[in-house]
């Protein structure tokens, strides 16, 4: 985030709180003093995946307004029952935050109960593009990633390093940006190699680690020597690549940390180009009904390259082109939900 949205950010804030009284059809008064942010999410903050994804966007965002005086970020993680989620939403807001994350396709149903009670509270939620809009519900905001970009880049690397030709996807639950993920990895690698096996297992679970290393085992024993998966429960498949000297292709955090030999790139998310806008509509007093994009042409998506591994340069060249074509719009991912 640069450093003049920081500045016209905060001015937007002390604007806010010198304003005389507005009249009642004017937005509603936006929130003076520091901003207070709290994210209620499915897993740990250091999950190498989704909920790791918006804490260190929302970590970085504080750093640059300035640190926990000038923006306040509490969390609640491993939030996976949804009442118990629920009930921490309905916490925060009566606590007074000014913006309160259900980072999870699985609270939409809650934020519909819960918003309307709190009409001077923002709400968001991903991943998703339904704000509620349409059911009269003014205080939610939606966000999500096209996944499948990136996704595309990853299965055209992963279809270019095969050497057997059969390639592993450990899938969460078939819905949200984990099936745009895996619909475009798969029309990555085929868009190298039509004749490619990519096998796709779906676990059912977004966090269990030992039914991803099962499906990793299987995968490894049909023959893949390339591995890709997505959400929390992907670093037990990883363990499972390592063990197997098989490659690793990310997505939603960086995962070569957690196995720098074999992970080849990652397609992070970077959440601070929707909390941005979210953040600026705040402080003008608007606290919902639109929904924002992540991709690779805004930079919410960037996908990393593993220094330590050694990708060798036309494959990277190819994974640059192609990362640019779906930017200038040459390469079309027909994929969708």
């Amino acid at each position: 985030m640069k450093k003049w949205f920081v500045i016209v950010l905060l001015f937007a804030f002390l604007l806010a709180a010198c304003k005389p009284g507005a009249s009642e059809e004017a937005p509603a008064a936006a929130p003076s003093g520091p901003l207070r942010v709290a994210v209620v999410m499915p897993s740990a903050i250091n999950d190498l995946a989704f909920s790791q994804s918006m804490y260190d966007a929302l970590v970085a965002i504080q750093e640059e307004m300035g640190g926990p005086e000038k923006m306040e970020l509490v969390y609640s993680e491993g939030m996976f029952v949804v009442d118990d989620a629920a009930a921490a939403i309905r916490d925060y807001a009566s606590q007074g935050y000014d913006l309160v994350i259900a980072h999870g396709s699985q609270y939409g149903s809650s934020l519909q109960e819960i918003a309307p009670d709190f009409p001077e509270t923002a709400f968001a939620w991903g991943t998703t593009a339904n704000t509620f809009a349409d059911e009269g519900i003014k205080n939610i905001f939606a966000y999500e990633a096209a996944s499948q970009e990136g996704g595309y880049v990853n299965g055209v690397m992963a279809a270019s390093l095969s050497q057997s030709g059969v390639i592993g996807v450990v899938g969460p639950i078939e819905t949200g940006d984990a099936k745009l993920y895996v619909d475009g990895f798969v029309a990555g690698a085929k868009s190298v190699n039509p004749d490619i096996e990519v096998n796709v297992n779906w676990i059912g679970s977004f966090s269990d680690v030992a039914l991803a290393a099962e499906a990793a085992n299987t995968h490894i024993g049909a023959g893949a020597d390339v591995l890709t998966g997505t959400a929390q429960m992907v670093v037990g498949a990883i363990g499972v690549a390592e063990e197997n000297g098989v490659l690793w292709f990310g997505t939603q955090s960086s995962q070569t940390s957690l196995a720098p030999s074999i992970v080849v790139a990652n397609q992070v998310y970077d959440w601070t180009v929707a909390l941005d806008q979210m953040i600026a509509l705040i402080a003008e007093g608007t606290y919902g009904g639109q929904a924002f994009l992540i991709n690779l042409e805004n930079g919410g998506l960037v996908m990393e390259y593993n220094e330590d591994f050694d990708l060798p340069a036309d494959v990277k060249a190819l994974a640059e082109e192609t990362t640019q074509g779906i930017i200038d719009g040459s390469i079309t991912i027909d994929v969708g939900n």
